[in-house]
């Protein structure tokens, strides 16, 4: 297969490409066997080395509620003055969408590849995800928030000192068309270089 493919549709796809709001993400989300085929696309990206240097952690059905009451716990164990809408809101952030899936930026010490293009790896799989999910008929949102900052969530999730999380994804069905955003004027964002 040649290493470029031009399509005319390919551009036009990522020309338009658009985040779902959040909180209009409904039912129904992939499947399990869609969300694999989904992050098996996500995970082709840069990746110098050949590390891997990322990983997923899939929440679906149950599991969003359960995550959700160990971030109200951790609010309501860390938070000064926290009051009961701190909570609701905390156990709700994983029930936004049927699926989310927190990229998690794991970096492999080989002594040779920089941890940042590793971690611009992993922002890649956040980026691919999203576009590998509307291919297939799903909206997308890239979120981080608290909990991709907190040191207790991070224990909650397993993840080991050197990893973080790149991002939750949240997946579903977009219950509107996103509207266009203002975008960066690219001619006050390009500079070309001459010598």
């Amino acid at each position: 297969m040649l290493p470029v493919r031009p399509s005319a549709e390919a551009r036009q796809f990522l020309a338009l490409r658009r985040s779902a709001a959040k909180k209009l993400i409904g039912e129904p989300g992939p499947s399990p066997e869609t969300l694999d085929e989904i992050l098996t696309i996500a995970a082709r990206v840069p990746d110098h080395r050949k590390l891997s240097p990322w990983r997923f952690i899939v929440f679906e059905g149950e599991a969003r509620a359960k995550f959700g009451k160990e971030l109200a716990r951790i609010i309501g164990e860390t938070k000064k003055d926290v009051e009961s809408k701190d909570l609701i809101e905390a156990a709700g952030l994983p029930l936004r969408a049927p699926v989310m899936v927190a990229v998690i930026s794991s970096p492999v010490d080989d002594g040779r590849t920089p941890v940042w293009e590793q971690e611009l790896s992993a922002g890649a799989v956040c980026y691919n995800l999203l576009l590998a999910a509307n291919a297939s008929g799903f909206a997308g949102s890239w979120l981080s928030e608290w909990p991709a900052f907190d040191a207790q969530v991070a224990e909650v999730l397993g993840l080991t000192g050197s990893e973080r999380v790149a991002g939750f994804i949240y997946l579903g069905t977009s219950q509107v068309h996103p509207p266009e955003r203002a975008r960066a004027d690219i001619s006050e964002k390009v500079t070309r270089w001459k010598s």
